[in-house]
């Protein structure tokens, strides 16, 4: 495995870049990934969207289908591929501290 660092911030990521371990996740974590998906500044938007996956991935062990996460945080598939351009399951999960999803999100 290797390990991202930047901002005095280092952990391991698995071959795409997703952290290995969820539990090592944190805000810097999350800042830090960003740089990685051309996402300067985390907003409010951001987080309610990470915090949500979190959530959801443990009460499920598993990322919700976009459905769900566009249902129940209010927000359009078209603003969160604005706020997250690779993607929900590229750019959200992987801020979010998620592992890499296998057909969901």
């Amino acid at each position: 495995m290797a390990f991202f660092e930047k901002d005095g911030v280092k952990f391991e990521v698995d071959e795409d870049g997703f952290i290995v371990n969820p539990d090592d996740w944190n805000e810097a974590v999350a800042k830090a990934l960003a740089s990685t998906e051309d996402i300067s500044t985390l907003n409010e938007d951001h987080w309610k969207i990470m915090n949500y996956l979190r959530d959801y991935y443990k009460k499920f062990g598993v990322a919700p289908m976009i459905r769900k996460l566009c249902k129940e945080t209010g927000y359009p598939l078209k603003q969160i591929y604005e706020l997250f351009p690779s993607g929900p399951a590229k750019g959200a999960c992987k801020l979010a501290g998620l592992p890499k999803p296998t057909g969901c999100v």
